[in-house]
């Protein structure tokens, strides 16, 4: 069986489930999810740079509703709990855990400690960081020692 560490910042869309689940073929794969709530991933100045990016203007104005705090965890625990179902119910084996703080510190441990295959980072784009490099991909590259691959969301934030 394959072990895959899958790294989000939202809920799985069916699209996603699909693309992450057919990757190996008919190879059998087991996922770890990893979930860190977007609020408390990137600060606001950044969001709002990428929105421009993406010629989402009227997003920039709404960058102050994102939740943070409990709030966003309350909604990453919800996140969660949609994506772990949708792999279920996809036929995968899953199970997944929230990350408040060093996300790339607890996929180095949960890589080590399940031995996986590969990492799976599955986000929106984040133009700023991912062009100096400092996104999650970019950097887990350099410390975990399996495959990385970067995979954007078939969903919008």
């Amino acid at each position: 069986m394959f072990t895959s560490v899958l790294m989000i910042e939202k809920a799985l869309t069916s699209a996603d489930v699909e693309f992450v689940t057919t990757l190996h073929g008919d190879e059998p794969v087991r996922f770890h999810l990893l979930l860190q709530p977007r609020g408390d991933q990137a600060d606001r100045l950044l969001r709002a740079i990428d929105d421009v990016a993406l010629g989402e203007i009227d997003q920039v104005a709404r960058e102050a509703d994102t939740p943070e705090g409990e709030e966003a965890l309350a909604l990453g625990e919800r996140a969660l709990e949609v994506s772990l179902a949708a792999l279920h119910h996809a036929g995968c084996e899953a199970q997944g855990r929230l990350i408040e703080d060093h996300p790339l510190d607890a996929l180095q441990v949960l890589v080590d400690e399940i031995s996986a295959d590969e990492v799976i980072v599955l986000t929106d784009p984040h133009y700023v960081e991912e062009f100096f490099h400092r996104d999650w991909a970019s950097r887990a590259r350099h410390r975990v020692g399996v495959p990385v691959l970067k995979l954007f969301s078939h969903s919008k934030a």
